[in-house]
């Protein structure tokens, strides 16, 4: 009843607006629209890739492996792991070119139990933690100015960081173009700061402040496990790369686009990150930059002076950034499950009006405030990336077992296949050392949240009781009819 009142309305709306409509000749369906093009699919991966992580991580980086040379070494090398993931994810991208990430590679070459079970993570703890933690840092930079040399209540913080989340989904549900122009200005932002910070640096250099890069590797304390959790808060900084493929149904040629994006944004990324990192060390030892609340703002009081204000605003508009490009691209992972029954029917609508996937991105926006309520960032950052690498060591090995179970599938690109091999065992290695070496409970309870999805899947998605849909029938009608959003339309290709 709600679905048919609303394609009335659909009806009456578009006769309304036919006058209006006029030059535009071809018909707009009811789907995602293609609005992101090469220069937006470059900054959504720069964008949310450089967010809060660089001014936030190398003080994590630094105390796991406690000298300045193998800290520059790790940022380099989860550079290029993060480049060499990005190329599988590129293969997987062209080959299979639906959106929502990781979901549709693990549902072609596992079938349905281990898509789920990366959605039903995916949903309920990567990415809406991933979301609060960004928020959470945010928060952190924008009150630092007005409270100078004492830390910001967690109050302030936290209403700050909720407040952040509550914007950026109301801009992401009213329009794609919206969400994509703010993500293009907040990258063109954000590279000021990290073009400032480099800068500075090479200055600084060129005047001889070399002095902590001398015997760079000394006091290292190195082993197998300080050298995980580094590479854990390092990689955290790059986290990001994949976002294109959540995206891929609303990406002008996708063949094209979708690679050379990647080939652009990440080696960029990469270089940003390591010459950030110089710069950092051109005016803090090891021991000052460990002892800092917040590194950039540090570094802007010593080399920017008086000007250093400018530090906190653009690392706010930079982890903005990143929170928005995260939150553009969660929401069609939200809508792709839904769209294939693994989550409410609700969740896969689509806004009337504005063509996006509002249901999904509210749903996202909910439950990453309730991640803020108990948020200490570095707990969240290891938490979050376990989980993630488990499925990303996942998301590869299906790449590997494609080449052998779907032969017949188009590859526009195809990579060497040591390349997947090489990212599956770095993900293994990844996910075990931190158990190995420090085992701690919160991973077994991630482990078993992960698992636990199971008896979901099994109740819900496979036996299909009827009393669950009996309760979200009228639900999901009255919230078909206050947010005007209807099931998508089949694609015919």
């Amino acid at each position: 009843m709600g679905e048919e009142s609303l394609r009335k309305r659909k009806g009456e709306n578009k006769g309304r607006e036919d006058g209006q409509n006029i030059q535009s000749h071809e018909p707009q369906t009811m789907n995602l629209q293609k609005q992101v093009g090469l220069i937006s699919g470059i900054c959504m991966i720069v964008g949310t890739i450089i967010g809060s992580g660089i001014f936030v991580s190398p003080k994590s980086v630094l105390a796991n492996v406690g000298a300045v040379g193998p800290c520059l070494t790790i940022w380099a090398a989860c550079g290029i792991l993060a480049t060499l993931g990005a190329l599988c994810f590129a293969e997987l991208g062209t080959m299979i070119t639906k959106s929502g990430g990781e979901y549709p590679y693990l549902m072609e070459a596992f079938g349905p139990i281990p898509a789920f079970l990366f959605s039903w993570t995916s949903l309920l703890v990567t990415k809406p933690s991933s979301f609060a933690i960004i928020c959470l840092s945010f928060a952190e930079y924008a009150s630092a100015p007005f409270y100078p040399g004492c830390d910001p209540p967690q109050v302030v913080i936290k209403c700050l960081a909720a407040a952040a989340i509550v914007v950026i989904t109301i801009v992401n549900s009213l329009s794609v173009k919206l969400g994509s122009y703010l993500q293009n200005f907040l990258t063109a932002a954000k590279m000021i700061i990290v073009t400032i910070i480099i800068v500075s640096g090479i200055v600084l250099l060129a005047q001889g402040k070399t002095e902590n890069f001398q015997d760079s590797f000394k006091d290292s304390k190195i082993s197998v496990s300080s050298i995980g959790l580094a590479f854990y808060n390092g990689l955290w900084a790059y986290d990001g790369w994949n976002q294109l493929n959540y995206i891929t149904e609303e990406l002008k040629n996708p063949y094209r686009n979708l690679p050379l994006s990647i080939i652009i944004g990440i080696p960029l990324v990469t270089v940003c990150y390591v010459l950030i990192n110089i710069s950092y060390f051109t005016v803090m030892t090891s021991t000052e930059l460990l002892q800092s609340q917040a590194v950039a703002v540090t570094f802007g009081d010593r080399v920017l002076y008086p000007a250093s204000w400018i530090v906190p605003l653009f690392v706010a508009f930079s982890t903005i950034g990143s929170a928005n490009g995260t939150c553009f691209t969660a929401g069609r992972l939200v809508y792709v499950a839904g769209r294939e029954g693994h989550m409410l029917k609700v969740l896969s609508y689509i806004s009337v009006k504005r063509l996006t996937p509002a249901p999904a991105i509210i749903f996202y926006g909910a439950i990453a405030i309730i991640y803020i309520i108990p948020g200490d960032i570095n707990t969240l950052i290891n938490y979050f990336s376990f989980a993630v690498w488990i499925f990303y060591g996942l998301t590869v090995l299906a790449l590997i077992v494609m080449r052998f179970t779907r032969k017949e599938l188009r590859r526009p690109i195809k990579i060497p296949i040591i390349i997947p091999v090489i990212v599956t065992l770095v993900s293994i290695l990844l996910v075990l050392a931190p158990i190995i070496s420090a085992p701690e409970l919160a991973y077994l309870y991630c482990v078993l949240f992960i698992l636990s999805g199971l008896i979901v899947y099994v109740l819900f998605v496979h036996f299909k009781f009827s009393w669950p849909q009996k309760i979200s029938k009228p639900i999901t009608m009255h919230l078909q009819m206050f947010l005007e959003v209807v099931p998508a339309e089949e694609v015919t290709e």
